[in-house]
């Protein structure tokens, strides 16, 4: 009788040991299965989170050597004049913004533009404090009432993609606007001044009334916030234009000082940020990377990926050793029986083949029962990782990212940030824990280890073994 068959039997006729052997070996197995499916889980959602979430990188003023200029300034005017020091606002060509835009790296871009102006045959919408307010330096403002945000389109800006500004008539800014007058402005504004969709408002340049500017209203857009009373700017006189219209406003035509560009690959920000700068070669400019977002969703998964790690482990050791000895413990029991074969002709090697096989029988029905449940024991055992590693980041300031919207290169909707600038708030990354093929062929070899292993340790009872010794201690 070969040693196959011979396990079958053993296992048949001893049902109860053979249950228990079963139950013991599914519950390990299980939670293998769970940190297995939780690891390879965290792994696939770190890379598709971190991509999702992007890292931007901001080409703006070199702030640095501005300050630098402007303490100069300061120290030569100091000893000759009271003269407050100036500074021009440093900018770079829309053409070398776009060849940028143009590298393998950038999902998106977005040119951030921003003006103001007067109301000119309408009225903006008034607020009590707002006249009263000062600037952090003290001093007169000669800004207009109206607020002119250039965005690439309004489906990008962060007001309009967190939810706080809402199109409620008409349609808002799209990329073909380029070179247009078209606006979409605050419900507010529109219902003080009975405006609506199709409709055309003039705004004056605030040095020179007489310069006036045509607006056709393409939307209306509801915002939620109001004014808090320390703004200069009631929100309802905030309108949305393209950055064209903006620029050719404020006489920047073909100019931009601030450009936001999404990254396809995270991981490949820095190799884009050396690339962009050759083709920048303006030290008045600067780009900067914020990869904030980013570290933090890669760091989170790394961190429950790497604990599903210590599970697998964990729990494959323990396996061994609990195995190990309930077969060393079963193989004390069956002395007389391997004796006996043993003395029948049967050799050690084939006894302990069979004991492998009694293992390894009962492990693939365990391996079924772990497949079955594993995927809901790690949907439970990965929530509460994803939310203890959420916990530990709480303490973490708020991530912040330039905002503009972005222009998708490809010509669908922009994506980015919105119109002059935001933050971003700490991501939540879900883990979704799949049962994968690989996953199962990766828990059958942990569960073949565990039998060669678990069975090793008896082998070595077994090879010292006498069959006379055997049989007449019996």
């Amino acid at each position: 009788m070969n040693f196959i068959k011979r396990a079958g039997i053993t296992l048949w006729a001893r049902k109860g040991r053979t249950i228990l052997l079963m139950i013991t070996s599914s519950v390990i197995l299980m939670f293998v299965m769970a940190g297995l499916i939780i690891q390879n889980a965290a792994l696939t959602s770190a890379k598709t989170a971190t991509n999702s979430i992007g890292s931007t990188v901001t080409l703006s003023q070199n702030r640095t050597k501005m300050m630098k200029q402007m303490q100069k300034q300061m120290a030569s005017s100091s000893s000759s004049s009271s003269s407050k020091p100036t500074f021009t606002q440093a900018t770079t060509t829309i053409a070398k913004a776009k060849k940028i835009a143009a590298l393998s790296n950038v999902a998106s871009y977005n040119v951030s533009t921003s003006t103001s102006v007067n109301a000119s045959g309408f009225s903006a919408v008034s607020t009590t404090t707002s006249s009263t307010q000062g600037g952090f330096g003290g001093g007169t403002s000669n800004s207009g009432d109206i607020q002119i945000n250039g965005v690439s389109a309004t489906a990008g800006a962060t007001s309009f993609s967190d939810g706080t500004a809402k199109i409620t008539s008409g349609r808002g800014i799209k990329a073909s606007d380029e070179g247009t007058n078209n606006v979409v402005i605050e419900s507010e504004l529109a219902s003080a001044n009975s405006l609506k969709v199709g409709d055309t408002i003039k705004v004056a340049d605030t040095s020179d009334s007489s310069e006036k500017t045509t607006l056709k209203i393409v939307g209306i857009y509801k915002v939620k916030t109001t004014t808090d009373g320390f703004s200069q700017q009631d929100p309802s006189n905030t309108i949305y234009g393209s950055y064209t219209l903006s620029n050719k406003i404020a006489g920047t035509v073909g100019k931009v000082s601030n450009v936001t560009y999404t990254m396809s690959d995270p991981s490949k920000t820095k190799a884009f940020v050396i690339a962009a700068k050759k083709i920048l070669n303006d030290s008045d400019m600067t780009l900067t990377s914020d990869a904030s977002s980013y570290k933090a969703a890669a760091k989170q998964m790394k961190g429950v990926a790497s604990f599903a790690s210590k599970i697998v482990w964990i729990v494959a050791i323990a396996g061994v050793l609990i195995l190990g000895l309930i077969i060393l413990l079963m193989t004390r029991e069956r002395r007389r029986e391997i004796g006996i074969l043993v003395s029948l002709g049967e050799t050690k090697g084939k006894v302990i083949a069979q004991l492998f096989t009694e293992l390894l029988i009962v492990l693939a029905v365990a391996l079924g029962v772990a497949t079955a449940a594993g995927t809901a024991v790690s949907g439970s055992i990965s929530n509460t990782l994803v939310q203890q590693q959420q916990s530990s980041q709480q303490s973490a300031a708020t991530q912040g990212a330039p905002g503009g919207s972005g222009t998708s290169k490809t010509g669908g909707a922009p994506t980015g940030g919105g119109g002059m600038g935001g933050t971003t708030t700490a991501q939540t990354t879900d883990i979704d824990t799949v049962l994968t093929p690989a996953a199962v062929a990766e828990l059958g070899g942990v569960a073949v280890l565990i039998a060669l292993l678990s069975v090793g340790g008896a082998g070595i009872t077994i090879l010292r073994m006498k069959p006379k010794q055997i049989l007449q201690a019996d």
